[in-house]
């Protein structure tokens, strides 16, 4: 598998674990900073605009 390949996999598996940790603003919150850990500066803009236009921000779900 490819460097790119397996990036882009983290990205869709950090979205899918952000979407599931969405009834819990403490979890959301711990799960989004690790997402810091695992994604490069791009791929985590990436994110940060997947969230705005999911309705969510930064580090906090929808409540």
């Amino acid at each position: 598998m490819r460097r790119k390949d397996l990036k882009k996999g983290m990205l869709e598996y950090c979205k899918i674990i952000l979407e599931k940790m969405s009834f819990s603003r403490r979890l959301f919150r711990k799960e989004y900073k690790k997402t810091f850990a695992y994604l490069a500066p791009a791929e985590h803009e990436e994110l940060k605009r997947w969230l705005r236009a999911s309705g969510r921000q930064e580090g906090r779900p929808d409540a």
